[in-house]
């Protein structure tokens, strides 16, 4: 990923957070953009400043990345105009707090069709173009919570310990076939996920919280360096390291009441 002149890098969730991010640390890399998510007015704001900026293509495409076939119809849309993708920064998603059954089972179905088989969809079909050809970089974000069970972030957590899973074995698996996959699990960052999901606010979360530039730069740089995966601040990477002496049932206990506030 050292030198990424001309190349293509689509970065999904980009009209907020760390899909923002990520897409103008690309460009400063003079990189050539695919912007996906559903609101187009922001992505068509930050394309505007980047080209300026940068002096780098770039292509944004309204989608909602949480439809059955998304992925696939992505893929025909830059086929079609004869872009190959490079770096794919699988970074859309959200997730919902509350009591699982006090949530509607519609909305997590969404939830895990986007955190789940639309990142799965993406990984393997973008994946497969770039194996064929013998080299290319996915970048999979999954959280510090799929680490552990999270209650209150049950379904959530869950589908980002699938994430952080699948880009770990993958990591292995595609290297022999130039594909070098990396898993970035940033903890509470200062993006709009919390009030989306309903999160409530307390004294330690709010000092765990970090910049959203940050955490994609940290990602980033594991990426560039081939790591497996990375676990941004220092925090951050105490609580993981904290999780693997802890026993299960005290994990449970201590992330639902810190979720809780």
């Amino acid at each position: 990923m050292k030198n990424l002149q001309g190349k293509w890098v689509l970065v999904t969730g980009a009209s907020s957070g760390l899909g923002v991010e990520f897409a103008k640390l690309f460009a400063e890399r003079n990189a050539n953009l695919v912007l996906v998510a559903r609101r187009t007015g922001p992505m068509e704001q930050l394309a505007e400043e980047l080209r300026r900026a940068q002096s780098v293509q770039l292509l944004v495409i309204g989608m909602d990345l949480s439809r059955p076939g998304a992925a696939a119809e992505l893929k025909a849309q830059l086929d079609a105009r004869g872009i190959g993708i490079e770096v794919l920064v699988n970074n859309a998603g959200f997730g919902m707090y509350g009591e699982f059954l006090d949530q509607s089972v519609e909305k997590i179905t969404e939830m895990m069709r986007l955190n789940i088989m639309t990142l799965t969809e993406l990984t393997h079909i973008f994946g497969q173009e770039m194996a064929n050809r013998g080299h290319g970089q996915i970048l999979l974000v999954a959280s510090v919570l799929g680490y552990q069970a999270v209650p209150g972030y049950a379904a959530y957590a869950a589908s980002k310990g699938y994430v952080l899973l699948l880009g770990e074995a993958l990591h292995q698996e595609l290297a022999p076939r130039g594909v070098s996959v990396t898993t970035v699990s940033p903890g509470r960052t200062a993006t709009d996920f919390g009030a989306i999901a309903g999160e409530k606010s307390s004294l330690l979360l709010n000092a765990l919280t970090m910049k959203p530039r940050v955490v994609a730069k940290t990602g980033l740089l594991a990426a560039m360096r081939d790591k497996a995966s990375v676990v941004p601040g220092f925090l951050n990477k105490v609580n993981v390291f904290t999780d693997r002496v802890m026993p299960r049932s005290m994990q449970r206990i201590v992330f639902g009441k810190v979720m809780a506030g």
